[in-house]
C-alpha cells in the first residue's frame, strides 16, 4: 500500500514523548507534517527536528501538526529533546512516536 499527499494515512495508536495518541483522534481535522529520521542524537537529525520546532508557529497557522517518527523509545527521545532544545535554542514540543 503506498500513500500520497492528501491521502488518508492508516488509523493507528503509539507512545510519544508527549504521551500515548490515537492518530485520527490527535489529527482533529489538520494536516499532518508526517517525518522520520533514523535516530535520536545525530547531527542532521538534531538540525532537523530543532528547525521543525522554530518553525511550530508558521505549521499552526496553517493548520499543520508535525509529527516524527523514530525507532528510539520514549525514554531516548526525552533525552535527545534536552540535546535539541540546548542544541538549537528553541522548544521541541512536537511529538515524537516510537
Amino acid at each position: 500500500m503506498g500513500l500520497h499527499i492528501g491521502d488518508t494515512a492508516p488509523d493507528f495508536t503509539a507512545d510519544t514523548s508527549t504521551g500515548s495518541i490515537r492518530f485520527h483522534d490527535w489529527i482533529d481535522g489538520s494536516w499532518v507534517f508526517f517525518f522520520s529520521h533514523p535516530g535520536d542524537f545525530t547531527p542532521v537529525c538534531t538540525t532537523e527536528i530543532g528547525r521543525t520546532a522554530q518553525l511550530g508557529a508558521e505549521f499552526e497557522m496553517r493548520n499543520v501538526k508535525p509529527l516524527g517518527l523514530s525507532t528510539d523509545g520514549v525514554a531516548e527521545h526525552l533525552l535527545w529533546i534536552k540535546d535539541v532544545n540546548w542544541t538549537c535554542l528553541d522548544k521541541v514540543e512536537r511529538r515524537c512516536l516510537t
